[in-house]
């Protein structure tokens, strides 16, 4: 069986990669994509046996590229935010697994993957019932705290009280309520699936945004928007041409 993996985390695509060979060795990834562009490329050319698919890509979201490609492939979506299950299963979804994700919970996805096409030769549309069911059965849990360094102390610091989080100078810094900037040693994209996104948005490539954070907003070229953050940032913060719609409904829920 060939699958193809778009993920637009290079860890995350990795560690997936490694958890098919390790319980499905039957199973050859063929390639790892990182953008809808790309998967919109790939797909309207190859056919795919199963494909795993993060939601949220680097140019936007992956149910994009439905809009662009007939994809008539199962899908197994990986993501943090169950939020878009409904949605989901109206693509040909197999199953949708919960970062991170563990070999029990993946190895079950293949295994419906596999039982799936032996009562049918057409790919079946997913329970929404029963995944809804699935899904409060896996609780989520997202970051609570941060342990940082303060001088030559360490001290935590508590998701409440974090307003926004940015990358600058090959560096990611915390910045809290108050204005104090603390070093992280994590990558934004890691930290994009342990925040509640309810609380946090990453905007661009370079800011999480808390919701508490957001001073002011003034439309910007390209149909941007540019943030007022409080405190302030020395680092300009856009909002992407590509994450704008996203971001109006965040600001909306």
């Amino acid at each position: 069986m060939k699958a193809l993996i778009i993920e637009d985390e290079k860890l995350a695509a990795d560690r997936l990669n490694r958890l098919i060979h390790n319980v499905a060795p039957d199973i050859s990834v063929t390639a790892i994509l990182k953008s809808v562009e790309e998967a919109v490329e790939y797909l309207s050319t190859r056919n795919p046996d199963l494909i795993f698919l993060d939601i949220h890509l680097s140019d936007g979201s992956s149910f994009g590229i439905f809009d662009q490609v007939q994809v008539t492939s199962p899908i197994i979506f990986t993501t943090a935010y169950h939020e878009y299950a409904l949605k989901a299963f109206k693509v040909n979804s197999i199953d949708y697994l919960l970062k991170p994700i563990d070999e029990i919970a993946l190895s079950a996805a293949l295994d419906k993957l596999r039982q799936l096409k032996k009562e049918s030769t057409s790919t079946p549309m997913g329970d929404i019932e029963a995944l809804l069911s699935m899904m409060k059965k896996q609780e989520i849990t997202y970051r609570q705290r941060f342990l940082v360094a303060f001088g030559n102390k360490i001290k935590t610091i508590k998701i409440a009280d974090v307003a926004y989080i940015f990358a600058a100078d090959s560096a990611v810094f915390l910045v809290d309520k108050e204005g104090s900037r603390y070093v992280l040693d994590e990558t934004l994209d890691h930290l994009q699936d342990a925040l509640d996104p309810n609380g946090f948005f990453r905007v661009n490539r370079a800011f999480l945004v808390g919701i508490d954070a957001i001073e002011q907003m003034h439309s910007y070229s390209r149909s941007r928007i540019k943030i007022d953050l409080n405190p302030p940032c020395p680092k300009e913060c856009i909002v992407s041409t590509e994450k704008t719609p996203d971001f109006k409904g965040w600001l909306s829920r």
